[in-house]
């Protein structure tokens, strides 16, 4: 029997437990799963680091935590963990939703289409856009969402460039790595889409000095994590008109407080945190793939790296 606890907000569980019997079903798993297990007794545990379990010493047992969200900032640093810990990697909602909303956002941007519609003094200007081709497009952060939203913007003809902190070979995507291809990647950007994980080497990423590389007018969007930008510094490059537009999903402080600059600039969008998140119905059968892999003797998926942070 394998036990598996379910840890996070009760709201969770109501929404996870019938499809998460039904994919450890579907794999043909002998388990038991619940909110409430002796910890000595627990296996594996699926988890979202808002949840009570905040000290693992107590799960002697326990063969990996599997992490409901994409993001791991919030549990990596947990010196009481010692067994594998894993991301979520939600090919069916988390992937998906976050390329619809990252090339919606880059063809609004492009296509200019907050001059139509909204237009106040009823103005005819039938300047066109460029085509796609002459919109270079940079994307930081080249794991499985950067991968897939660059190779999607890619087939729409933009000229995609992506960072990230190691050497990777992407179809359709420019890969830089390292200081300077970072410098590179940013030198003469139109758009930017961030979706580097937080950690305390990309806090700021986007700080003064980068900024300054981008295009004049260029627009920024920010579906990934808060910290990655510094926050005076894009008010200071929207005000100088270095920077055209800012879309930002994700800030410091959730919901971001009512008298926060963000909200009344003319030059900012917000949305709340809604550029993607998983479903319970994919994120299940992702989360029961990987137990089966680990009763198999198999390789976890989507292990994140201690040191690295993500």
């Amino acid at each position: 029997m394998i036990n598996i606890l379910f840890a996070a907000k009760s709201e969770r569980w109501d929404e996870y437990e019938a499809p998460l019997r039904a994919a450890l079903d579907a794999h043909g798993l002998n388990y038991s799963l619940g909110t409430d297990m002796a910890p000595a007794e627990v296996d594996y545990i699926v988890y979202a680091p808002n949840s009570d379990v905040q000290d693992f010493a107590p799960y002697t047992r326990l063969k990996a935590v599997l992490n409901l969200w994409a993001g791991v900032e919030n549990v990596v640093g947990n010196e009481t963990l010692k067994v594998p810990l894993t991301r979520m990697v939600d090919e069916g909602g988390l992937t998906q939703g976050m390329i619809e909303w990252v090339t919606g956002h880059v063809l609004r941007h492009h296509l200019g289409m907050d001059a139509h519609i909204v237009n106040p003094d009823h103005i005819w200007d039938a300047t066109p856009p460029p085509v796609s081709a002459d919109r270079p497009v940079t994307i930081l952060g080249l794991g499985t969402l950067g991968s897939a939203c660059g190779q999607a913007l890619a087939r729409l003809g933009f000229p995609v460039t992506g960072w990230s902190r190691s050497p990777k070979q992407i179809d359709g995507i420019t890969s830089r790595h390292g200081e300077a291809g970072l410098v590179q990647a940013l030198t003469g950007a139109e758009i930017v889409v961030l979706l580097l994980p937080d950690t305390p080497a990309t806090e700021n990423a986007l700080n003064a000095e980068r900024l300054a590389l981008l295009a004049p007018g260029a627009a920024i969007i920010n579906p990934g994590r808060g910290p990655l930008i510094d926050d005076d510094a894009l008010l200071a490059a929207l005000g100088s008109g270095q920077v055209g537009h800012a879309t930002l999903d994700v800030f410091r402080v959730e919901p971001l407080p009512q008298d926060h600059p963000y909200w009344v600039h003319p030059k900012v969008t917000v949305t709340p945190h809604i550029a993607s998140t998983t479903r319970p119905s994919s994120a299940s059968r992702a989360i029961a793939a990987n137990i089966q892999r680990s009763e198999a003797g198999e390789t976890l998926l989507h292990l994140v790296d201690r040191n690295a942070g993500y």
